[in-house]
């Protein structure tokens, strides 16, 4: 009895101290994961539906380390996985990694087929829930990419709209890169939405930090358009945005296409359906996994 009460002590001190390490560092330490910080930077603690059936684990990321250094040709499926770009990996924030990285290298979390889409040749499905898109022809998945929508007090409107403009060189007129030098890029805009307030809503590139993170459009990877604007990566390979640009609305579509604003007929219907996904309140997946 003394022996199981021993370990039963020992397990809860260890609990104690994974706590204090990994929410609480000391300045001397390195960096973890915080639960008041408002970034989430513990992308383990976002739920995505489709995630109940892949097995999973945290993976810290200290000094040093990059999506090719951990994964090397994996990255992009490690990437994809939890919605974010290279620029927004750095130490301290922790990932989800699958035990298995080429079992998902063809991850999506939608549907084969869709049923409402199969009259349509084209048709854009959006699920908040797990910040993805579809681009779907007579409802058959043709492509799919991570995205990242509206945050809280921001978030994308849901139901039915229609693609009725493009603009490939698009810039934000309200908000400024971080460093404030020039407005915000929004390379590859496709406008589905315009509110009653006038507010217009688009699908385009952007920064993905893995989370919802938008005023309330819909963010594309575009790493093209990062290292023009941050220098950062040096060779671009996520080039969703534009994937997407030209199947929706690109010069195979709509011919004469300038770079400037356009209004276009007939475009793509855009379906936003589900809500923000749901955040633990702490890392429950990585003190699980440290007591294991």
């Amino acid at each position: 009895m003394k022996t199981r009460l021993y370990n039963i002590a020992g397990i809860i001190i260890l609990l104690c101290c994974s706590l204090f390490l990994v929410l609480q560092p000391l300045p001397i330490s390195e960096p973890g994961p915080l639960p008041e910080d408002p970034a989430m930077e513990d992308l383990s603690r976002i739920v995505y539906p489709s995630m109940a059936g892949i097995d999973w684990e945290p993976r810290f990321i200290r000094p040093n380390d990059s999506l090719w250094s951990l994964f090397g040709r994996d990255w992009v499926a490690v990437a994809r996985f939890n919605r974010i770009d290279r620029r927004h990996i750095y130490p301290g924030m922790t990932l989800k990694v699958p035990k298995d990285i080429r079992a998902v290298a063809a991850y999506t979390p939608l549907p084969a087929e869709y049923q409402p889409a199969r009259r349509h040749e084209k048709y854009i499905l959006i699920s908040l829930s797990e910040q993805w898109l579809g681009a779907y022809e007579y409802g058959k998945l043709k492509f799919s990419m991570p995205a990242a929508s509206g945050s809280e007090g921001h978030e994308t409107p849901t139901g039915l709209f229609r693609v009725d403009a493009r603009h490939r060189n698009h810039t934000s007129s309200l908000y400024k890169t971080e460093d404030e030098a020039a407005q915000y890029p929004m390379d590859y805009a496709i406008r589905f939405h315009i509110d009653k307030h006038d507010v217009a809503y688009w699908i385009h590139a952007r920064d993905l930090p893995g989370r919802p993170a938008s005023h309330g459009c819909v963010g594309l990877y575009d790493e093209a358009m990062q290292q023009r604007v941050y220098g950062f990566p040096e060779n671009p390979v996520l080039l969703q945005a534009e994937e997407l640009y030209n199947w929706a609305v690109g010069e195979e579509v709509y011919e004469g296409d300038s770079g400037e604003f356009e209004e276009l007929e007939g475009g793509p219907v855009v379906e936003i359906v589900g809500h923000n996904p749901f955040y633990h309140h702490a890392p429950l997946p990585l003190l699980l996994s440290l007591t294991k």
